[in-house]
């Protein structure tokens, strides 16, 4: 795989989720960009138990186990602020065993589904994003394959990322700036996920038609 950026993309004044998708994705087949399939990340959130946190009022701590449909075989667990660990997809049966130290927030249950594009070497991946029944907000993912270190790539992807998403084009992630000269993984496309959730699920103090 090469670096990556994740991002979210606002609904449009007007339109639904959907309708900016659609908007979204036509603008990339306008540039040129071709189908290859469809694509999945999801999120469940756990907390510690209660049981393990004693009585000195200590907060418990929220592990991320995530899913990304480009990496079958794996599942990834992460900690706000902490170290990911990459598991095969047996640790979602570990977590059950695991009930007495974590247990599976209610109704916490967060994904991205969409289509994946290709424009020459960049993979682009525009979803919608789910909580339970309802569409929360959209994400897009534009991956730049012949690279692996962000620091070498960023103004490329930037340039790109400008062309069709304007005014809402992101800043740098903030995994690029702690991995400074490092080779980029898989585990820091988790992460961004796992920030973009997040920020998603705080915006539904308000209706997501108010998102500008």
């Amino acid at each position: 795989m090469g670096v990556t950026c994740v991002s979210q993309m606002p609904v449009a004044e007007g339109k639904s989720v959907q309708q900016t998708v659609e908007l979204l994705t036509r603008k990339l087949e306008t540039l040129g960009a071709e189908k290859q399939g469809t694509f999945c990340v999801d999120c469940e959130t756990y907390h510690t138990a209660a049981s393990t946190l004693g009585s000195q009022g200590q907060a418990g701590k929220l592990m991320y186990v995530m899913h990304n449909s480009e990496y079958p075989l794996s599942c990834f667990a992460l900690f706000e602020n902490g170290p990911c660990l990459i598991a095969d997809t047996n640790f979602d049966v570990l977590m059950v065993k695991l009930k007495g130290f974590f247990q599976s927030a209610k109704a916490s249950k967060i994904e991205t589904r969409g289509t994946r594009y290709q424009y020459c070497d960049f993979l682009v991946k525009v979803g919608t994003v789910t909580m339970g029944p309802s569409a929360r907000g959209i994400s897009v993912e534009v991956e730049y394959g012949p690279c692996v270190v962000a620091s070498d790539c960023w103004n490329l992807l930037l340039e790109f990322l400008q062309s069709f998403l304007g005014s809402h084009t992101p800043g740098a992630p903030a995994v690029f700036g702690n991995r400074h000269d490092a080779v980029y993984g898989p585990a820091d496309t988790m992460v961004q996920y796992m920030e973009l959730f997040n920020k998603i699920r705080k915006q539904q103090q308000v209706p997501v038609a108010g998102i500008r």
